[in-house]
C-alpha cells in the first residue's frame, strides 16, 4: 500500500547533519508591553530553533517584523550558522514577514512550516534538505514446498503488472516490520520475515513529490496460505509457480530478477543470497539500530 511519507523516507533526511537542539538560549529579552528579542534553543552547530508559538496572535505583523530584526541583529553578532524557524500554522500569517527578511520553506508537516535561514553569508549553505528519500518494502512470501510465490495485481494503476506486495514504510516502522504489515493488508497472508533479498534506488520516482525512492525487498515465510486481497487496493492475487512468474510476459525487471534470485535460493540455498539483520546498540544514548549484511558466524562477531 503506497502512502507517501512526508518523508520518508527516512528517515532517511541527513540526520548526520540535522540541528539537535539541547539547550535553551536564555537571552530572552521582555517587557511588560513587548517582546524584545525570540527565544530559541541552540543546536550543535550554533544554530538556532525558534518556535514562534511564543508570539500572541495579537500580534501585528509590523511588531512581528521589528522583533524579528532586532533577533536576527543579536544572532548575526553572535555568529550563528543558522535559525530555524518553527511556524505553527495559527502563525502563518509572519510567513511572509519572515520571508521578506530572507528566510525559505525548509519543510512543512501537520501543524506547522518550517523556515531556516543560513547566516553565514560568506560561506556555502551547509543546511541539510529535508526527507531526501522515501523507503518502500516489499515482501517475496515464498513456499518452498510447492515453490510458489505470493504476487498481486495493483488496483488504480495504469498498468497491471503482476508483482509482490508492498508499499511505503510509516515514520519510525522498521522495514521488517512493513513487510509484515503490507503483505497482510494487501493479501490477507501472515508472514514472517526472513532475510532482506535485494534493494533497489530509483532517482526523480514518479508520485514522490521529487524524492528518491529506496525499495527493500524481503525474503518472507507464510504463516497462513489463504487469501484475501485488499478490495481498495488489489486487482487480483494468487500463489504462482515462481518459474511461471519469471518467464511472464506481464512483471517488471525487478520482479523478473527478484524470481531467478529466489530460484537460485531455492535450487543452491537462500544463504548464497540472503541480507542479514541484527539489531545492535547505537552510539546515541538509548538508542538501538538493524545492521544489514551477509550472514556472519558467530566467531567472526564482535
Amino acid at each position: 500500500m503506497l502512502r507517501l511519507l512526508p518523508q520518508i523516507f527516512t528517515r532517511l533526511a541527513s540526520h548526520k547533519k540535522a540541528p539537535y537542539l539541547n539547550q535553551p538560549v536564555t537571552r530572552w529579552q521582555h517587557s511588560e508591553q513587548q517582546l524584545l528579542s525570540l527565544q530559541g534553543l541552540e543546536d550543535h552547530y550554533n544554530g538556532l530553533n525558534i518556535n514562534l508559538n511564543q508570539i500572541p496572535l495579537t500580534t501585528t505583523e509590523d511588531e512581528f517584523s521589528r522583533i524579528l530584526v532586532r533577533s536576527l541583529s543579536e544572532w548575526r553578532r553572535d555568529k550563528r550558522t543558522a535559525v530555524w524557524l518553527q511556524v505553527p500554522i495559527q502563525h502563518s500569517c509572519y510567513i511572509p514577514v519572515a520571508a521578506r527578511l530572507g528566510f525559505e520553506f525548509h519543510h512543512a508537516e501537520h501543524k506547522y512550516a518550517m523556515l531556516k535561514l543560513w547566516m553565514q553569508e560568506n560561506q556555502p549553505d551547509a543546511t541539510p534538505r529535508f526527507a531526501t528519500h522515501q523507503l518502500g518494502v516489499g515482501g517475496v512470501v515464498i513456499k518452498e514446498e510447492t515453490r510458489e510465490v505470493l504476487v498481486v495485481r495493483d488496483k488504480n494503476r495504469p498498468y497491471t503488472l503482476w508483482k509482490f506486495p508492498g508499499g511505503l514504510a510509516d515514520l519510525g516502522e522498521d522495514i521488517e516490520s512493513t513487510a509484515v504489515r503490507e503483505v497482510f493488508e494487501e493479501t490477507g497472508v501472515k508472514a514472517e520475515c526472513m532475510s532482506v533479498l535485494a534493494f533497489r534506488q530509483q532517482h526523480t520516482q514518479p508520485g514522490a513529490w521529487g524524492r528518491s525512492d529506496l525499495y527493500v525487498v524481503c525474503r518472507m515465510k507464510p504463516l497462513t496460505f489463504e487469501l484475501f486481497p485488499c478490495s481498495n487496493e488489489i486487482v487480483e492475487c494468487q500463489w504462482m509457480p515462481v518459474h511461471e512468474l519469471q518467464k511472464h510476459a506481464q512483471i517488471s525487471t525487478i520482479t523478473r530478477r527478484l524470481a531467478s534470485l529466489v530460484m537460485f535460493g531455492l535450487e543452491h540455498g537462500f544463504n548464497r543470497v540472503d541480507i542479514k539483520s541484527e539489531l545492535m546498540e547505537s552510539i546515541h544514548k538509548g538508542l538501538k539500530f538493524y545492521l544489514f549484511h551477509s550472514p556472519l558466524s558467530d566467531e567472526w562477531k564482535s
